[in-house]
């Protein structure tokens, strides 16, 4: 009933802006072969006759067993040495803004159905969308600040992948709109200054409830280029056919771009604030584009994500966000791959991509901030305080990864200049692995109310053995290192560590004193206290040096 008053609700709109952007003449529209097809495949869909001059509004997302890019399965995974099977999780973990603590992590790959069990997850509603909202929203847990120039939109949207607990299907709507609004197919280019704030929320928000009632890629998309955010980001008929054109078919035709300002020439972006104005002026000769005849801007629009060119366009717009350092023959033929399957869904596109052998196993990039910092948050138990996610903002600006800000998208996902690097090293350091939260600090604007917590280091996540210094060393080092970056500390590495914290002392290997987690006291407080300060700062000094590793931002090939 849901999905069905929101097909009405939707048909509404756009046969509202059909009557501002259509006229009389588009019945002599040819839908093309792509569309006849996709409702002939998708004949026993339940939605399929939900469509408008061809387009057709709802798909269901493909099955596993229909993808044409190798996904890997549990038996590939179950057949991987543990440590490797410890990497592979961790990059996919990651890669969805999510991780779980190592030894709940482990019980979950020790299962033998960790792959499966992570894609099913996505497809079922396990968080109480309810209460996350309302939490997120409340000036108690996170500030809400009331100026444009805070930029409240975003920190919403960035303290609600802290929040949500459950990798599940909302949480995977939210990650889907979130790529999305970072590429340059739905950036909602806050920079520019014909745009607004609650364009923002209006792109993402409008992506994640249309996701929700299953909405196809090109439906979700025809209903985005018509509306006034994307006006707001390409503002002339000129422009605005030339970036769709370019943006979704990667269609660089210069032929083609008078065309589409012809069809688009009623429609502009009033100065009055910048609003979207489509006039009666509207044309009426045909034109020939896509393999049809079309007439009005919204001909020009619904053609454009009907045609076979559009699913070519994105996919390779996402296989090059995910594969940024594939070669060009590599990125054409992964791209082709997932074509193949006839993708409908950007959920098609995104799992595809992830889930594959080709990505969990041979790709290397970059890692995102947003990647490094969920990931890490739940791996460290990290507790945010009101302002960390308008402190997190700020910081992927000073490191060009800023959230939904450039007018084409981030064009390199991870900028590795040294002074974007350098900003993006110092807050992993500093804000997160560096950062201790004090147990008895309960302002929640103090700057030490953030940080991983005790739980973290606590003596039920290592083995320890109070005969066997040197052995205790190495379980809670080893432990760390998984934690984080999903390795054990080398050879090498564990002989640093022990040098600094382990001395001979009559005849034996034993904690110096700073370091001595078994360290002994008259009064039983007293003794817990001075245990758990030698954790810390075994803690603080392996973390500052997992900081500096390549490992903690980058995603690298299984070997």
């Amino acid at each position: 009933m849901k999905k069905l008053l929101n097909s009405i609700l939707l048909l509404l709109a756009t046969f509202i802006i059909s009557a501002c952007g259509g006229g009389g003449s588009n019945n002599k529209i040819d839908n093309n072969s792509n569309s006849n097809s996709a409702s002939i495949n998708n004949k026993e869909d339940e939605f399929n006759k939900t469509q408008y001059k061809g387009l057709i509004f709802y798909y269901k997302n493909l099955p596993t067993s229909a993808y044409k890019l190798e996904p890997l399965s549990d038996s590939d995974f179950n057949a991987l040495s543990e440590a490797k099977k410890l990497k592979v999780a961790n990059k996919l973990l990651n890669t969805l803004f999510f991780a779980y603590p190592l030894n709940e992590l482990k019980d979950k790959i020790s299962k033998g159905d960790f792959i499966s069990s992570i894609k099913e997850g996505l497809e079922k509603d396990s968080i109480d969308r309810e209460w996350l909202e309302s939490f997120i929203s409340s000036d108690e847990n996170f500030k809400q600040y009331h100026s444009r120039w805070y930029l409240n939109q975003v920190n919403l949207i960035l303290s609600r992948f802290y929040v949500a607990n459950k990798l599940d299907r909302y949480f995977f709507e939210n990650w889907t709109a979130y790529i999305l609004t970072q590429s340059i197919l739905f950036s909602p280019a806050y920079e520019l200054p014909n745009t607004h704030t609650p364009d923002i929320s209006n792109v993402y928000n409008r992506l994640v409830n249309m996701l929700d009632v299953n909405s196809g890629m090109r439906y979700i998309t025809y209903v985005h280029m018509m509306s006034e955010e994307n006006w707001r980001r390409f503002r002339s008929p000129e422009d605005n056919g030339r970036e769709m054109l370019e943006i979704y078919l990667k269609d660089s035709n210069d032929a083609h771009v008078p065309i589409a300002a012809k069809a688009l020439q009623n429609w502009s972006l009033n100065e009055d604030g910048d609003t979207l104005e489509v006039t009666l002026n509207k044309n009426t000769k045909p034109l020939k584009l896509f393999g049809t005849t079309i007439y009005t801007g919204e001909d020009f629009y619904r053609e454009l994500v009907k045609s076979d060119a559009f699913v070519k366009g994105v996919t390779s717009r996402l296989v090059d966000f995910f594969f940024p350092n594939k070669s060009k023959e590599d990125k054409a033929n992964i791209s082709a791959k997932i074509t193949s399957s006839h993708p409908e869904t950007w959920q098609d596109i995104l799992l595809q991509i992830i889930f594959s052998k080709e990505y969990l196993l041979n790709n290397s990039r970059p890692q995102s901030a947003e990647e490094t910092f969920y990931s890490l948050a739940k791996k460290i138990n990290y507790r945010a305080k009101r302002d960390t996610f308008n402190t997190f903002r700020e910081n992927l600006e000073k490191m060009h990864q800023a959230s939904m800000k450039y007018k084409l998208g981030r064009l390199k996902r991870v900028p590795l200049d040294t002074l974007s690097f350098a900003f993006y090293h110092k807050y992993i350091r500093l804000y997160m692995l560096l950062q201790h939260a004090n147990p008895k600090q309960s302002n929640k604007d103090s700057w030490n109310y953030q940080g991983w917590q005790d739980s973290f280091i606590s003596l039920d996540k290592f083995s320890y053995d109070s005969s066997d210094d040197v052995a205790s060393l190495k379980s809670f080092i080893n432990y760390i290192f998984q934690s984080t970056i999903a390795r054990d500390a080398s050879d090498d590495e564990f002989k640093f560590f022990k040098n600094h914290m382990i001395e001979h002392r009559d005849g034996k290997e034993l904690f110096k004193r700073e370091f001595n987690i078994f360290i002994t006291k008259d009064d039983p407080q007293e003794e817990e206290k001075a245990q758990k300060d030698a954790r810390y700062r075994i803690a603080y000094s392996v973390l500052d040096y997992i900081s500096r590793l390549e490992e903690t931002y980058t995603q690298g090939e299984i070997k």
